[in-house]
Formats: structure tokens, C-alpha cells, sequence
């Protein structure tokens, strides 16, 4: 880009973090050539919701300030004009750049338009700078406004910087930082050139879709995957440089990409593991984590553990250990762990017959079948080697809700005994009132491994009842 090129300084305020979910209410747009001030244009926009109380704290933007506003289909065509032939300019492109896509295909128009991030040109020019956001850019420079988070007074401050840093840069060294303030991706040609512009900046999953394979009917799902910042990752999988294998044969094969916004990690790790579960994909390794498991449970006062299966009752209890997918795996892993700690294979349940254990007879048992060590004591032994197995027993009386996100995009998860049975918006009223639970027809390992792992303080919500 060259620094003379026409370009559109833009900031917006909004209701929220999220395109997908928030609304744009304030717009400002400063139009210039060089060193020329082509324009400066601004419009509040009524946003078709209310406007929460901390949105108004930040931005002094209330549900009375913006009532008589025009929606952003009535402000769309003069926007459209001043952001034509011009670079989107604004600090931290993407979320501005992402708004105003979202805002136009909500309209069912397409636009798209190059940008230039001043976050990233600030980290090229002064990288010595701890912190490039907007407050931190102003001090640096000596720039002054009134009524901060609001969309023409920031708008000001990018046109300010601008005219600064052509002043204090060389033409050369300025467009050389601009270069490098914008980062290339080179997509696969199947793929739209404005991927890169509609994937969200948030949490969530994505899929990577190619065509049917021999037999199959409609696309073939090649990879799921989650990320924190799904625009980020996906390009990961594009950018220059990438030469494993897997990433390679993606590359060739994705014909489309698609995904699923969620409220954070945790929604989307949960989401991820069930899809591939469920539907498989090609370059996915492929999860063992379905299918009824086993485990073995010391109940109170039961000298032998019982094989039985493993469900939320048995995680309750607290005295399940380990898991299997068959009675012969956690049969063959009890046996060996007792002839390596010289349990007794007659209290355990895993021989039969009157007398002695024969692991008494090879010096292998304590006597614990003769009654020469206490059934209490070789029961405490077993416990106390078989700990680093036990299962986080679930400590509540049925499903919980675990909330995570914040404002309009908090989401609840329905959990009970480690186990994921649904999630939906906090602000479903209906989904808080209905739910009913809904137990998953056989144990997920993975889901027990992701819950256990991320919730290990988690506070938990009852579910309602009515």
C-alpha cells in the first residue's frame, strides 16, 4: 500500500464483543488522501435490541440516546460510498472490519474492502512500545481528544496518528512498515478469496469439507477441529511454510470451510470431541472414548470389587477405579497389579474354590484367605495402590449447569457425572425452564477428561427443575 493511497479511517461502538451476536450503534468514518481530509462522516445506529449498562458505562450510549437512531439498512448506502475505492483503517482492523462484513451480510449484501491494521503498523514502527492499544498510542504521541469510546473521537485520533507518522517517517521506511503491518494468506484456489475477512476472531470449532468420497452421498467431512481464535487457526493450516503431510493433502482436498461460534475453550473442546465421535472425519484420529466402559467398584463393606458398568450412580460413589472396554482387559490388568503387590486373587473374586489361594501357596499372598492378615487391611492395600486410578467421583444429586461466556454470548452446559448432555443460551428462558435430562447412552471418556480437567474449581449451578 502506498502511503498516498486514498483511505478510510474507521471506528465503530458496539453492544458487544461478538459480530455474530452484537450490534454496531455508533460509526464514524474519516475520508483522506495523503495529507488531504477528504470527509468526516458519523451516524448512531439503532441496533434493534437494548443497550446493557455496561456498554453505556464505556461508551456514555444509552437505550434513549439511540431511539430515534436509523437501523444500519437505512445508513448502509451512504457507509458503502465513503468506504468505497478506500483502505479500511482502524486500530485492531479486525473487529471493526468484522462488524461492518456482518453488519452488510445481515442485509444479504456483500462487501468487503483491503484494510491496514494501526495495531500492527504501531508494533512495526515502535517496537520498543510495551502496549500498542489505542490509550497507550495516544500517550506515545502526545495525542489528546474528548470522549474517548466513542466512534468519531477515536476515528480523530487514527487520522491524527497518521498525519504524524508521515511526518516523523521516511516515505520508504513507512511503506515498508505498512507491508509488514499486512500479512499475506495464500488460500487454496477452491477456497473464497474473503475467508480470511468472514471467520470470527472468537472460540469455537471449525470444519474443513471436501467432496464425496466413492460411495458416499453430499460432502465428505476431512478435519474438525477447536480453536480460541478461529480465524487464526484456520489460516494456520494456509499460511507459508506449512509442510507436514496432513496439512498438505487438506489443502488439495477442502473445498469449504464452516464452523460453530461457542461461548469459550471449554464449548468448543466439548463440541470438537463429539463430533469426531459422532461423525468421524478423515484426518481426524479417530476416538475410542464411545462404547459402554467398565470399571471396578469396592462398594462399602464388600470385601471383592464387582465389575459393573460405569455410569453417573457408580461415579457418585467415589469407589470406582480405572476403566475398561471389556471384562478380560480389567480382569488381566487386576491380576497383574495383585501379583505385583501380593493381594489375594480368593478376596479379590478372581479365583474360586474351598482353601487357600494358590498365591499363598508361592509365597505371593499375606494369608488374607486363612484370615492370617485382616480383610480390612488387604482391602485398605488395594485401595490405597489402585488411588492413581480412582475416578473423580461426582459430588452432586444429578445434572448441573456449568456457565460459561459473558452478556449475550454465555452459554450453559448441562453436566452430570462428568458426562456433557447438552448446552444452550443463557438467555433461552424456555431451555432453563424445560430441560429435562438427557443421559448419554453410553460413558465418554473424553468428556470425562475434558470436564474433569477444566472444572477441577468450578462452581455449579442446579439445574431447574420446573
Amino acid at each position: 500500500m502506498d502511503p498516498d493511497t486514498p483511505v478510510a479511517f474507521v471506528d465503530i461502538e458496539t453492544t458487544g464483543c461478538q459480530p455474530g451476536m452484537h450490534r454496531v450503534i455508533d460509526v464514524a468514518v474519516i475520508g483522506a488522501t495523503g495529507d488531504r481530509l477528504d470527509f468526516e462522516w458519523q451516524s448512531l445506529v439503532h441496533p434493534g435490541c437494548r443497550i446493557s449498562p455496561g456498554i453505556t458505562a464505556l461508551t456514555g450510549i444509552d437505550d434513549q440516546l439511540i431511539a430515534d437512531a436509523p437501523p444500519f439498512e437505512r445508513i448502509a448506502k451512504d457507509l458503502r460510498e465513503r468506504l468505497a475505492g478506500r483502505v479500511f483503517v482502524a486500530h485492531n482492523v479486525r473487529f471493526d472490519y468484522g462488524f461492518i462484513r456482518r453488519e452488510f451480510a445481515r442485509m444479504e449484501s456483500q462487501w468487503s474492502a483491503p484494510n491496514l491494521c494501526t495495531v500492527r503498523l504501531s508494533r512495526a514502527l515502535y517496537p520498543e512500545m510495551p502496549r500498542h492499544n489505542l490509550d497507550a498510542v495516544m500517550e506515545h504521541h502526545g495525542i489528546t481528544i474528548e470522549k474517548r469510546h466513542r466512534a468519531m473521537p477515536d476515528a480523530q485520533v487514527l487520522w491524527q496518528l497518521w498525519r504524524k507518522l508521515r511526518v516523523d517517517w521516511p516515505r520508504e521506511h513507512l511503506q515498508e512498515a505498512i507491508e509488514r503491518a499486512s500479512p499475506r494468506v495464500t488460500l487454496p484456489p477452491q477456497l473464497p478469496a474473503d475467508l480470511p475477512d468472514d471467520l470470527p476472531e472468537g472460540p469455537g470449532v471449525y470444519r474443513f469439507l471436501g467432496e464425496s468420497l466413492i460411495g458416499q452421498v453430499g460432502e465428505s467431512l476431512l478435519y474438525v477441529g477447536k480453536a480460541n481464535n478461529l480465524r487464526d487457526r484456520v489460516l494456520d493450516h494456509f499460511r507459508a511454510g506449512v509442510s507436514d503431510v496432513k496439512s498438505l493433502r487438506l489443502a488439495t482436498q477442502v473445498r469449504r470451510v464452516e464452523w460453530t461460534e461457542t461461548a469459550g475453550e471449554l464449548g468448543a473442546l466439548l463440541l470438537e470431541a463429539r463430533e469426531i465421535r459422532e461423525r468421524q472425519p478423515v484426518y481426524n484420529r479417530q476416538s475410542r472414548s464411545d462404547g459402554e466402559r467398565l470399571t471396578w467398584l469396592f462398594d462399602d463393606g464388600c470385601v471383592a470389587p464387582q465389575l459393573v458398568a460405569l455410569d453417573a450412580t457408580v461415579l457418585g460413589s467415589g469407589n470406582a477405579f480405572g476403566t475398561w472396554r471389556s471384562e478380560k482387559d480389567a480382569r488381566r490388568a487386576l491380576e497383574s497389579l495383585a501379583r505385583e503387590h501380593g493381594w489375594c486373587f480368593k478376596l479379590l473374586g478372581l479365583e474360586a474354590g474351598p482353601g487357600s489361594c494358590f498365591g499363598l501357596q508361592v509365597g505371593r499372598c499375606k494369608g488374607a484367605c486363612v484370615g492370617k492378615e485382616p480383610a480390612v487391611v488387604h482391602l485398605a492395600r488395594v485401595k490405597l495402590a489402585l488411588m492413581p486410578q480412582r475416578l473423580k467421583p461426582w459430588p452432586h444429586q444429578g445434572p448441573m449447569l456449568w456457565r460459561e461466556g459473558a452478556g449475550e454470548r454465555a452459554q450453559f452446559h448441562v453436566i452430570d457425572g462428568w458426562q456433557h448432555l447438552g448446552s444452550f443460551d443463557c438467555d433461552d428462558e424456555d431451555a432453563l425452564r424445560h430441560w429435562r435430562r438427557r443421559a448419554p447412552q453410553h460413558f465418554d471418556m473424553d468428556a470425562y477428561r475434558i470436564l474433569t480437567r477444566q472444572l477441577r474449581d468450578a462452581r455449579l449451578l442446579p439445574l431447574p427443575r420446573t
